[in-house]
């Protein structure tokens, strides 16, 4: 079926509302049109880009922390929450009690990234991975009394309310039968179709089946992630939408309803493959930036420290880059010294301008690396 063809589905009656049907996707797709391949094309080479990058930067693991915590705020935003990164990386007693719930949802999602994609080193992309994951995801936080783990059992919708509703996916009943088609789709090796076209078509079926009761945008977005890593697209997971998305918001969701109401599926795959675009130069540049600053730190910074100190510095240093927002206690503990020490160590790095100190206090202090965390903030982010 070539994609100019292509009708997303119908409406049925329920009882008192109607819900939407959209068409099964397990089938041959011909994509015929020139902007969708030149969009297509574009995107695969900043993919490739990225890949290549990836691989030359070292310690990258430490730096793909930073990615998944920006990931888990973004995705979490889109949904309404105010946790910034910054955030992400604080204890629980750091977080005031009004901003709690906000900050679990955001710390489950942390979670659920990194189990889903250690799974996959032994599962495939699948019904029962997702559902594995949404498990994580809605561990004791809002929406764990709605079936964590488990495809829906009753109606829901996306609105106020199902009388006013903006959007109703289909009846509980076909739940299984779509993603059943849907996880078919993702693995069919008849159906010959770009990876990224692929995951672009099953993220917008996932949203429209909205196959749980809750969590549904956040793990819709996420499987694109572990998409690409099981096609193994990236060596490392360093491509995350998010960020695209929560800045493009009202785009995104506009594109997505506008695929349901006008079978306008041409038009959200532009917006996609723009969103990896994008996506993969900012992480591109990022990783570029991240190189500047560090050999800038081993160079001017780090020979100020005794050798008696190199040590101790060096193995801060790399945990920072993972985790740039610490205490003196937990310092301490990674170096196994004393408070004394850790704590002189941490001043001397805000006196050298590479930490800064945020609570103003004597006791219970926190240290932010926030040169490297502006990084990933970059220009569009709180």
């Amino acid at each position: 079926m070539d994609i100019n063809d292509y009708q997303a589905g119908y409406f049925e009656d329920q009882y008192q509302y109607q819900s939407f049907v959209p068409t099964a996707i397990s089938h041959d797709w011909i994509i015929s049109d020139p902007k969708i391949q030149q969009l297509l094309g574009q995107a695969d080479r900043a993919m490739g880009e990225l890949n290549a990058f990836a691989q030359l930067v070292p310690d990258i693991d430490f730096f793909i922390a930073m990615y998944v915590a920006k990931e888990a705020t973004q995705s979490s935003r889109i949904e309404g929450t105010q946790t910034n990164i910054e955030d992400a990386f604080k204890e629980a007693s750091d977080i005031s009690p009004e901003a709690q719930d906000d900050w679990g949802e955001v710390q489950n999602y942390i979670k659920a990234i990194n189990f889903s994609i250690k799974e996959l080193e032994s599962l495939p992309l699948s019904n029962r991975l997702l559902r594995d994951t949404h498990k994580v995801l809605m561990q004791g936080v809002r929406g764990k009394n709605k079936l964590p783990g488990e495809f829906r059992q009753s109606q829901n919708w996306i609105g106020v309310s199902l009388a006013n509703a903006t959007f109703v996916p289909p009846h509980h009943d076909r739940v299984l039968d779509l993603m059943g088609d849907m996880e078919k789709f993702l693995h069919d090796e008849r159906i010959i179709l770009p990876p990224l076209i692929k995951i672009a078509v099953a993220h917008y079926q996932f949203e429209t089946i909205h196959p749980f009761l809750d969590g549904n945008g956040r793990l819709g977005r996420l499987m694109i992630s572990l998409f690409l890593a099981s096609e193994n697209l990236l060596s490392q997971p360093a491509l995350y939408l998010s960020d695209y998305f929560e800045r493009n918001k009202t785009a995104y969701v506009d594109h997505l309803m506008a695929v349901r109401q006008a079978s306008h599926m041409k038009e959200w795959l532009v917006f996609f493959l723009h969103g990896v675009q994008e996506t993969a130069a900012s992480s591109i540049s990022v990783f570029k930036r991240i190189l500047v600053m560090k050999e800038r730190i081993e160079r001017e910074v780090l020979p100020r420290f005794s050798a008696r100190r190199q040590e101790n510095i060096q193995t801060f240093m790399k945990t920072l880059y993972k985790h740039p927002i610490v205490d003196v206690k937990a310092v301490a503990t990674l170096l196994d010294t004393t408070i004394n020490t850790a704590s002189s160590l941490l001043d001397d790095l805000v006196n050298y301008g590479i930490l800064e100190e945020i609570t103003q206090q004597r006791r219970n202090r926190l240290f932010v690396f926030q040169q490297y965390l502006t990084l990933f903030k970059g220009s569009y982010n709180q």
